[in-house]
């Protein structure tokens, strides 16, 4: 892989389902095609013990879109996400897809774990990081937990915004009040089956939903192939 940043994707949710094929094929050119290792992080579903079965579907979906190495890993809690052998892994995968379910969970369980430093490791390296729902909830700089009905600091990927998942669904349901508690922050709301590729300094729309930016009092929609810096 070449000294250079990778990429992010923010996806709005429902992924494996068949909806996501579009971001998710640019995420595995990017990550260097059908052979590139793709690493999938359940730890958002572990809370309620979901991850195998979630990590599966993530492992089927992948090698359904043509991916030859693609695994899911065991992080799924604190003492897991600082295992040596998971975050080498990590280290050296080129797509790193943490999918969706719990996103305070998520959140806290990598922060300053080795498993997250691999991961950005990886990232500077040139890798892809995804992530579903919650997973592209806690890459930004803040993110808002549904059943702790708290804004949280996340893992930072994405300064000054908030993703709202599943925008065409309940998402939307935030933005008023998330305009008010982050004043000057961008909130982004990422419909279901569709997802926003980091491109150098700004971002592209990918998929059949649209990426919605609300901003300084401003509501702006992006479809496929739009783009847009946060």
């Amino acid at each position: 892989m070449s000294n250079k940043m990778g990429c992010l994707i923010l996806e709005g949710g429902a992924e494996f389902g068949g909806l996501m094929s579009e971001p998710d094929l640019r995420g595995m050119e990017l990550a260097g095609g059908k052979d590139a290792p793709i690493c999938i992080i359940p730890t958002a579903a572990a809370l309620d013990n979901n991850h195998k079965r979630a990590g599966n579907n993530g492992v089927k979906w992948f090698q359904s879109l043509g991916a030859k190495n693609v695994f899911s890993l065991d992080v799924i809690d604190k003492s897991s996400a600082n295992v040596p052998a998971l975050a080498g892994q990590i280290r050296v995968s080129g797509l790193i897809y943490l999918l969706g379910g719990f996103p305070g969970y998520l959140g806290e369980t990598l922060k300053d774990s080795l498993c997250w430093e691999a991961a950005l490791e990886a990232y500077q390296n040139g890798a892809v990081i995804a992530g579903s729902s919650a997973g592209a909830m806690v890459l930004c700089e803040h993110y808002y937990d549904p059943y702790e009905k708290k804004l949280l600091r996340g893992l930072n990927l994405v300064p000054n915004a908030c993703v709202l998942p599943h925008h065409n669904n309940f998402g939307k349901k935030w933005a008023d009040s998330l305009q008010h508690e982050l004043p000057g922050v961008t909130l982004i709301g990422i419909d279901e089956r569709t997802g926003m590729v980091s491109m150098g300094a700004g971002w592209e729309v990918h998929g059949g939903g649209e990426v919605t930016l609300y901003r300084s009092g401003s509501i702006v929609g992006y479809e496929r192939g739009g783009r847009f810096s946060t």
